[in-house]
């Protein structure tokens, strides 16, 4: 990839979506969403296809949520305790349980991706409480759809209205991305006062 040209972007973002938003699954401070934003300001420049970068990010997002759910559901968490990272995230996934709760319908599996840490906490809740494989990957799927149409949409939007260049644009969805997701964080959060699923169990030590 040439750095210095903006053309090469574009090829370039294709590779580093689905790695991005799957590992964020696992591990949230990952900035996938301002990838896919990103892809969406490319695409309003034309050097970029919106409706590849959609698909590729529907289907990470989906792939990701189905490891973290089987992940629990099988109770395999321990295996990221072999590491010092793995501990790290383990603590993380605990943290962000217990903000979220024991929730772990089917309408909060598809809406809690869109605040920071939700995708996480529902997903490894889901895996914990036993949800069905069907409901829980037809409704992460559902989810995932509304999640790459609103981050591309928002990235394009940015591109198109305001003409800046796709870095300027990609900066503004984001901006605009973290102040909507932590709206919506404050109040699902404050509506939730269920004990966490994983309360009984003993923290990984992050040390």
């Amino acid at each position: 990839m040439d750095f210095g040209s903006v053309d090469s972007w574009g090829a370039a973002l294709y590779f580093w979506v689905i790695p991005l938003v799957i590992g964020d699954a696992i591990f949230p401070p990952i900035p996938s969403e301002m990838v896919v934003i990103t892809g969406g300001a490319l695409s309003a420049d034309g050097r970029a296809n919106v409706f590849l970068v959609l698909v590729l990010a529907a289907v990470a997002s989906w792939l990701g949520d189905m490891v973290v759910f089987h992940l629990f559901r099988r109770r395999l968490s321990h295996v990221l305790d072999r590491w010092k990272w793995g501990r790290r995230v383990h603590s993380g996934i605990h943290a962000a349980l217990a903000k979220a709760g024991r929730s772990s319908t089917y309408g909060t599996i598809i809406g809690a991706r869109f605040i920071p840490g939700g995708r996480l906490a529902t997903s490894a809740a889901s895996g914990i409480a036993n949800v069905s494989v069907r409901g829980f990957g037809l409704c992460a799927g559902l989810g995932a759809v509304l999640w790459a149409c609103w981050l591309v949409g928002l990235g394009y939007f940015t591109g198109s209205t305001t003409k800046l260049p796709f870095w300027a644009s990609s900066l503004i969805g984001v901006a605009v991305g973290l102040v909507i997701g932590a709206v919506v964080g404050i109040i699902v959060t404050r509506r939730r006062g269920d004990r966490s699923p994983v309360e009984d169990e003993p923290l990984p030590d992050a040390g």
